[in-house]
């Protein structure tokens, strides 16, 4: 997923784009920003801040969108009138799903939305939101309404979404209570999220959840999955923050699936090798990473979708899921039922030049024959690869880095790159292609 950032930057990286690249990385997001305005601060006091000029912002936006396929974008930090006004004309007929972050303060007391911006930003940016995700006092600001109770944020949310927004989460850190919950208003229904509050006051947290529900969103989830997800990712980096400085301890965030990380990573570097898409079969590619000890296919992390060959480059369609794969899937299950190790393979184009190359690179290659399968496997749904995989592994000593087949009627000829780890079969990957 490739998810921009269109915000302020914080030195401290606690907030602004850099706390949103973190949260990016962390939730296994390839993360792009376009910086909107420089601020002065640490954990502990705001000193200054400066604008980008509009022309500046403008010529990042149209860098980002003329190399790079985005998912979702997240706003934050807008400065001004000019800056929003830019903002919208860039978007305003984009599709790409909006997270809209009310930034007007900053924790350390800064003022980041200049007093006359606030219409600017009511008309032309909240119209453009697929989610919005105020606290209670940029509620309040953006609505006129003083929110005491439940009942008032609610009257506030249906105001927000009158204004243009689709989705209205207005977090609840100001309700003074035991808990901290988070409304949402989505589909013409009222949720509500809650968890136990942590006694300590942190920076950045905010930041990380609307970032969080960005990465979540381009993930494929609904939008109330979305917000349980972020609300539960926030709430886990306020625990873990830190106090590295003299003021605000530093929210930080923690990957919660080191599988996906390490798998969306090697996604990520492969559709950027050169050249590439050459090596996609006419099925298209898929690419996984199983748990330890799989024992099915829900076991196994893959894409829902493919990685698509769309002209010289490749395109990632579909969202990480376990379960997402089930051919390359069940390669991986057959083959960890022999060599525990092996967790993870990609699937590539057949050319006999690609196995001459893996041979002379001194890689362990076995092939199987599918014209010898019995037809008791050859019609049931995912038999056939295990069968294959077992019948090519079934005299070996040692795992394999590569098994290939060269088809039978109506199966395209394939290549199967096996490893323990996506980083393993992209290393082995890199020595034939």
């Amino acid at each position: 997923m490739n998810v921009l950032t269109i915000a302020g930057s914080d030195p401290s990286s606690g907030a602004g784009v850099q706390g949103d690249i973190k949260t990016f990385t962390a939730l296994a997001a390839q993360g792009f920003c376009v910086v909107t305005a420089l601020t002065s601060q640490n954990s502990s006091k705001f000193f200054k801040s400066e604008p980008a000029s509009h022309e500046i912002v403008k010529s990042q936006i149209r860098a980002i969108f003329s190399d790079f396929k985005i998912d979702t974008i997240k706003i934050g930090m807008v400065y001004d009138k000019m800056i929003i006004k830019t903002i919208r004309d860039e978007l305003q007929n984009s599709k790409i799903p909006i997270v809209l972050d009310p930034i007007f303060e900053s924790t350390t007391g800064g003022v980041l939305l200049q007093p006359d911006a606030l219409s600017y930003f009511k008309r032309l940016l909240i119209p453009l939101a697929h989610v919005i995700t105020p606290n209670i006092p940029e509620a309040e600001k953006i609505t006129g309404i003083k929110i005491d109770s439940w009942n008032d944020a609610k009257r506030a949310a249906l105001k927000i979404h009158a204004m243009g927004a689709k989705s209205v989460v207005i977090t609840g850190g100001h309700m003074q209570d035991d808990k901290v919950t988070d409304l949402l208003f989505v589909n013409r229904k009222f949720y509500m999220f809650s968890q136990k509050r942590i006694p300590r006051e942190s920076h950045g947290g905010g930041c990380i959840f609307s970032a969080a529900l960005c990465v979540n969103i381009a993930k494929g989830k609904s939008v109330l999955e979305s917000v349980q997800l972020a609300q539960k990712i926030s709430f886990e980096s306020i625990r873990n923050a830190m106090k590295i400085g003299h003021g605000l301890a530093i929210a930080r965030q923690k990957n919660p699936d080191a599988i996906e990380d390490e798998l969306a990573k090697a996604i990520n570097q492969f559709v950027s090798m050169e050249g590439i898409y050459q090596y996609v079969p006419e099925v298209q590619t898929n690419f996984v990473y199983s748990k330890m000890h799989s024992e099915s296919v829900l076991d196994v992390l893959g894409l829902e979708g493919r990685l698509v060959k769309t002209g010289r480059s490749i395109s990632v369609a579909g969202t990480l899921k376990y379960g997402g794969s089930r051919h390359v899937a069940n390669a991986v299950l057959a083959m960890s039922k022999r060599f525990p190790t092996v967790r993870s393979a990609i699937n590539i184009r057949y050319d006999n030049k690609t196995i001459r190359k893996a041979i002379a690179k001194k890689l362990q290659v076995s092939y199987y024959d599918r014209s010898l399968e019995l037809h008791s496997t050859k019609n049931v749904d995912g038999k056939t690869v295990s069968w294959g995989i077992k019948s090519a592994i079934k005299k070996l000593k040692s795992p394999p880095d590569v098994i290939y087949h060269k088809g039978d009627a109506g199966k395209e000829p394939m290549i199967l790159v096996f490893g323990k780890t996506p980083k393993d079969v992209l290393m082995k990957l890199g020595k034939i292609v």
